[in-house]
C-alpha cells in the first residue's frame, strides 16, 4: 500500500468506528479485548492517533511528546466528537508531513512516514472491530488492507525475540484465499518469527490455515478463534502463536491510564 492509500485505509477505519460507537453499549467488554469496556479501547486508541499525531508533527527521533488529552471521563456522544477530533488531527499530519522526513519509528519500515501511516492504519482497523464486534457483526478488512496487516504483524511485531517462548521452533502456514496473494511460512521461535512467502512453502508447515485475508489477519491479532477457519495439522501451533505472541502498549502512558491493559 502507498501513502495515499494508507490515509484512505485509516479515515474508512475512524469512520466505521465512530459509526459504530453510537450502536454499542460503551461498558461491554469486547469479545477480542475482554479486560477492556469499549469506552476505554476508543480512549486508547483517541490517545495513540493525538500522540502518533505529535510524534509526525514534532519529527522527533525520541517519540517523546507530551499529549495531555487522554480522554479521561468522556463517554456517551461527548466520545464520538472526541475520537473524531484526534483522528482528524491525525490524518491531517499525515497529509502535510515530508514523505521523506527522518525521525521515530519503532518497527522497520522506512521512512517514518511510511511507518506512521501503515502502523495507524492497522491500529484503528483492530480497535474498529473491537468496537463492532461487541454490539453486532464485524465489518472485514478489504483484502490489500489485510494482506499489507498480515505482513505487518509477521515481519514487525512477531519477529521480535520471544522470551515467554517454551519448546522448539514451530511451524505455520498461512494461505488466503481471496488475495491473489503467495501464502505466508512461519517459522516461530524464542528468537522470533522467520517469514517466507509461497503456497508451496506454506503447505508444508505444521499447521496450515486457510480463509479470507480479513480473517487471517484477525486470528493474528488473536481477535477471532479460528473457528470459522480451515485448519489442517497440529492445531497446537495455533494454541503457542495465541499464548505467545501479543502486541503490547509500550508508548507514553496517559494520565490517570490504570484501567488500561495491553492490546
Amino acid at each position: 500500500m502507498d501513502l495515499e492509500g494508507y490515509r484512505a485505509a485509516l479515515r474508512r477505519e475512524g469512520d466505521l468506528l465512530a459509526a459504530a460507537l453510537p450502536r454499542v453499549d460503551q461498558h461491554a467488554h469486547p469479545p477480542g479485548c475482554p479486560d477492556w469496556r469499549v469506552v476505554d479501547v476508543v480512549r486508547h486508541l483517541g490517545y495513540v492517533h493525538r500522540w502518533a499525531a505529535a510524534v509526525v508533527r514534532e519529527r522527533r527521533a525520541d517519540g517523546e511528546v507530551d499529549v495531555a488529552d487522554d480522554g479521561a471521563g468522556i463517554s456517551g456522544p461527548a466520545l464520538v466528537d472526541w475520537f473524531r477530533a484526534g483522528h482528524d488531527a491525525l490524518l491531517r499530519e499525515l497529509a502535510a508531513c515530508d514523505p521523506a522526513a527522518v525521525f521515530f519509528a519503532f518497527l522497520p519500515a522506512p521512512p517514518a512516514l511510511h511507518f506512521w501511516s501503515r502502523r495507524q492504519t492497522h491500529e484503528t482497523g483492530i480497535h474498529r472491530t473491537d468496537v463492532e464486534s461487541a454490539g453486532g457483526p464485524v465489518t472485514p478488512f478489504p483484502a490489500e488492507q489485510a494482506v499489507d496487516g498480515i505482513e505487518e504483524i509477521l515481519t514487525g511485531f512477531a519477529a521480535r525475540p520471544r522470551p515467554r517462548w517454551r519448546g522448539p521452533e514451530r511451524s505455520l502456514g498461512l494461505l488466503a484465499s481471496d488475495a491473489g496473494t503467495p501464502g505466508w511460512l512461519v517459522r516461530i521461535g524464542s528468537d522470533g518469527a522467520r517469514v517466507e512467502r509461497g503456497d508451496e512453502g506454506a503447505t508444508t508447515a505444521e499447521c496450515v490455515v486457510r480463509g479470507g485475508a480479513s480473517d487471517l489477519d484477525l486470528l493474528l491479532w488473536n481477535r477471532i478463534d479460528p473457528a470459522g477457519l480451515d485448519v489442517r495439522g497440529d492445531p497446537g501451533v495455533l494454541d503457542a502463536w495465541r499464548g505467545t505472541v501479543r502486541v503490547r502498549w509500550t508508548g507514553p502512558p496517559p494520565p490517570g491510564a490504570g484501567a488500561l491493559r495491553p492490546t
